[in-house]
């Protein structure tokens, strides 16, 4: 099995490519901390790292900080992170879309 991926806070395991029967795909997912979950999880931390940077753009725009490295930063890993989401939802798209044009 190959090393788990880390976003943040948040690990997602890579699946092994020698996969026995889809009855294990199954049990794999239904695992606790599953695909749906870890999904759930980096959407969320992509969310806190953008309401992090709003509140650091807002404490700057109203004087309650001078330290513009750091909002500067906080925007960046912001920007960072949706861009990362968003690769995600374009693969996911992208899986779906290939699987409705699989023949049954």
């Amino acid at each position: 099995m190959m090393d788990p991926i880390r976003i943040g806070s948040a690990t997602l395991s890579t699946i092994s490519p020698a996969v026995e029967s889809p009855g294990s795909v199954v049990a794999e997912a239904g695992r606790a901390g599953g695909f749906l979950d870890q999904l759930k999880g980096a959407i969320a931390q992509a969310n806190d790292v953008q309401l992090q940077a709003s509140h650091a753009v807002d404490d700057l725009m109203t004087g309650k900080t001078q330290d513009i490295h750091r909002t500067m930063v906080a925007l960046q890993e912001a920007d960072i992170s949706f861009q990362l989401m968003m690769q995600v939802r374009n693969k996911l798209v992208g899986a779906y879309e290939e699987i409705q044009r699989m023949q049954v």
